[in-house]
């Protein structure tokens, strides 16, 4: 039986180089064709309520009465998320749905963080931090995976969830590890 002739290395290295951008062309148009989930906002009907809609664009002060130093300050009434340094600069704002319940105007802490679970209303959720708990349901903030917004609870239904969009989720995640302060204003 003959030997095979063995291929110089380079030959190697050409082969696998034609082959891994062969698969990275293939794998990019099946991804162009396929589905792209887009962030939705709820459309009002006659039993719920509408939803606001996330921007980033939105007033760069933070609220008066917020406190100092390095913290995430989430304004009730603006339905709105500061995330400022200890320099008082704000790195980020942003719109944020809120749930059901919302935790009183206050002073907390990042008590614990999840990276991703199931939400209440049956959403992969994930950079799930926890700060508040009302009327024994946990108070977090958190993105859906798929980057959509949360449809209106149903009638009766108490959720602590307060959602953003995706990008907002994942800076959040970097800038609030467990002990971050969390000013809660109206």
């Amino acid at each position: 039986m003959p030997v095979p002739a063995r291929l110089p290395s380079w030959a190697w290295v050409a082969g696998l180089t034609v082959g891994a951008i062969a698969a990275v062309t293939v794998l990019g148009v099946q991804a162009d064709r396929g589905p792209h989930p887009t962030a939705t906002s709820a459309k009002p009907s006659s039993t719920a309520s509408a939803q606001p809609t996330p921007t980033a664009s939105a007033p760069a002060r933070v609220p008066d009465g917020s406190g100092t130093g390095r913290r995430v300050v989430y304004a009730l009434g603006e339905k709105r998320v500061w995330l400022v340094d200890a320099s008082e600069a704000t790195r980020r704002t942003f719109t944020v749905w809120p749930g059901s319940v919302s935790p009183d105007p206050g002073t907390y802490t990042v008590s614990s963080r999840n990276a991703a679970t199931t939400g209440s209303d049956g959403v992969q959720i994930e950079h799930i931090m926890y700060f508040a708990a009302k009327d024994g349901v946990s108070v977090a903030f958190s993105n859906a995976v798929d980057g959509a917004s949360p449809p209106p609870a149903a009638s009766g239904t108490k959720t602590g969830g307060v959602r953003m969009r995706k990008a907002d989720g994942t800076a959040l995640w970097s800038f609030g590890t467990v002990g971050t302060t969390v000013t809660v204003v109206k």
